[in-house]
């Protein structure tokens, strides 16, 4: 049975790797001065009922700042609030989620961020193809923050998922996966035991040939 990670408000979800807002891993916000920070790895609460993970933060051909998470934290008009300042009101909203491949778009308002390449121990510089066996990935987390392990590939043949031995619970939903400073995927879901359970992802290539294919928001994506 697949997992998936966003955590729920009072509810965990047994397909969902969110995280509720309640007792979650992530301890306290705190206040900071300015916008707050966001980037890849960055918890994020969506409409006071989920809370997930930011993949990336970019602009898209229209110059529009946007971000990916996965697509079953949210839907088309989802309000996005930075888990790190709540109080510094809504960011973005959804403006695009394809279930299929299990990945959101998001459009941040002006002004109410500051986009970043790095947080925690994972830093995003460019776009790369799917990780193959035996490659060491590495994913930043908001509820686990940063975990390696090895990449089993595309399992099934699908040509938009790839396997991997990193752990990831409820709340990674949409935590960013690179090899090196390239992202590579996205957490999406785990296999039967939280952790343990091999971690299954939509890959950045399978992304972006969508996002380009379907136009409007997003298309064109690139990293900061």
């Amino acid at each position: 049975m697949f997992s998936k990670l966003a955590k729920v408000a009072h509810a965990a979800f047994a397909v969902a790797l969110g995280a509720a807002l309640i007792g979650t891993g992530a301890g306290a916000a705190h206040a900071q001065p300015g916008p707050p920070v966001v980037g890849g790895g960055s918890g994020i609460i969506i409409d006071n009922r989920f809370e997930c993970t930011v993949t990336t933060v970019g602009y898209d051909s229209a110059r529009r700042l946007v971000g990916l998470t996965a697509g079953h934290c949210g839907d088309p008009g989802s309000v996005v609030y930075a888990e790190s300042d709540p109080d510094a009101g809504m960011i973005g909203r959804f403006a695009y989620s394809n279930h299929e491949l299990d990945y959101a778009v998001i459009q941040f308002v002006p002004g109410k961020i500051t986009p970043v390449n790095r947080i925690g121990n994972v830093t995003i510089t460019e776009i790369g193809a799917p990780a193959t066996f035996p490659q060491i990935v590495c994913k930043e987390g908001r509820t686990t923050g940063n975990t390696c392990g090895v990449a089993w590939g595309d399992v099934f043949q699908t040509n938009v998922e790839t396997w991997s031995q990193m752990c990831v619970v409820e709340g990674d939903s949409g935590a960013p996966v690179v090899s090196g400073t390239t992202l590579v995927g996205m957490v999406n879901a785990y296999l039967a035991i939280a952790c343990f359970g091999p971690e299954v992802g939509t890959n950045m290539s399978a992304i972006v040939t969508d996002l380009d294919a379907r136009g409007g928001i997003g298309a064109g994506y690139v990293p900061i």
